[in-house]
C-alpha cells in the first residue's frame, strides 16, 4: 500500500504563496509520476500540475507562470510552490501518485487527503 501525505496548506492574502509538499510512502518499486489536483466547492477537480520520472512537467494554462511543480526524487516528495495567489485558487489541494509495485506491475494511482488552500483579503 501507498500512502501520499500533503503538507503547507493555509490561509493567505492576494498575492501571497505558499509551498505545499507531499510525500510519498509504503511499498511500491518505482514511482511514474506525480502531480497536484484541486477542487473547489462546487466544482469538478481539476488537473493543476505533474512531473513524470524523468522530470518533464506540465502544468494547466490557469497556473503558467505562478506555480510550480518540482520533485525530489530520493525522498519520494513532490512539491507544488504557489506564486501570485488570486481568491480563485482557494480549492483543496490534492497529491496523486502513480507507483509501480514491481518492474513488470502496470502503474496504479493513489491519492493523499487533500491541504487546504484559501486566499482572501
Amino acid at each position: 500500500q501507498v500512502q501520499l501525505v500533503e503538507s503547507g496548506g493555509g490561509s493567505v492574502q492576494p498575492g501571497g504563496s505558499l509551498r505545499l509538499s507531499c510525500v510519498a510512502s509504503g511499498s511500491f518499486f518505482s514511482i511514474t509520476s506525480m502531480g497536484w489536483y484541486r477542487q473547489s466547492p462546487g466544482n469538478q477537480r481539476e488537473l493543476v500540475a505533474t512531473v513524470i520520472s524523468g522530470g518533464t512537467t506540465s502544468s494547466a494554462a490557469s497556473v503558467k507562470g505562478r506555480f510550480t511543480i518540482s520533485s525530489d526524487n530520493p525522498k519520494n516528495t513532490v512539491y507544488l510552490q504557489l506564486n501570485s495567489l488570486k481568491p480563485e485558487d482557494t480549492a483543496v489541494y490534492y497529491c496523486n501518485g502513480f507507483t509501480r509495485g514491481t518492474e513488470a506491475e502496470s502503474p496504479h494511482d493513489y491519492w493523499g487527503q487533500g491541504t487546504q488552500v484559501t486566499v482572501s483579503s
